[in-house]
Formats: C-alpha cells, sequence, structure tokens
C-alpha cells in the first residue's frame, strides 16, 4: 500500500477516534450537569482520552498476544511429549 494512502487512512482514524471522544465527553458534561466546556478545550480533552485509550489497547494487546503465545507454545509441548 503506499504510504500516503496509509497516512490517509491513519488521520482518518484518529479523526474519527477524537471525535468519538468529543462525543462521549460531552454527552458526560450534559449527564453530569456541568457546563460543556468551549470547543477547543473539548478538541484537547477528546485527543488526551484518544491517546490513553491507545496506551491502554497497546499494553493489553501486548498482554493478551504474549498469554496466547504461551499457551500455544505449552499446547505444543503436550502434544509433542505424548508422542
Amino acid at each position: 500500500m503506499d504510504d500516503k494512502i496509509k497516512k490517509n487512512i491513519k488521520k482518518v482514524v484518529e479523526n474519527t477516534e477524537t471525535g468519538l471522544a468529543r462525543y462521549i465527553l460531552r454527552w458526560k458534561y450534559k449527564k453530569e450537569g456541568k457546563p460543556v466546556p468551549t470547543n477547543s478545550r473539548l478538541e484537547d480533552e477528546s485527543r488526551y482520552v484518544a491517546d490513553q485509550a491507545h496506551s491502554v489497547i497497546a499494553t493489553r494487546g501486548k498482554n493478551v498476544w504474549n498469554e496466547l503465545k504461551r499457551v500455544y507454545i505449552k499446547g505444543d509441548k503436550k502434544k509433542g511429549d505424548s508422542s
């Protein structure tokens, strides 16, 4: 895939994530009866939330992947022992 296409897709995904975070933050402020911050402040908060979500997903994703590898390797050893 062309680098330009990859960058464009990445930008669209980032904008979508930020937009979703902005929507959820706006909903949360309204639900709690708090005034909704200015658009620039809300944009900053939504970018922060999206970045934090990426960090959590990256960390947990690595843990899940490592656990799957460990189970797979352990399963292969059992199969090798019985033959």
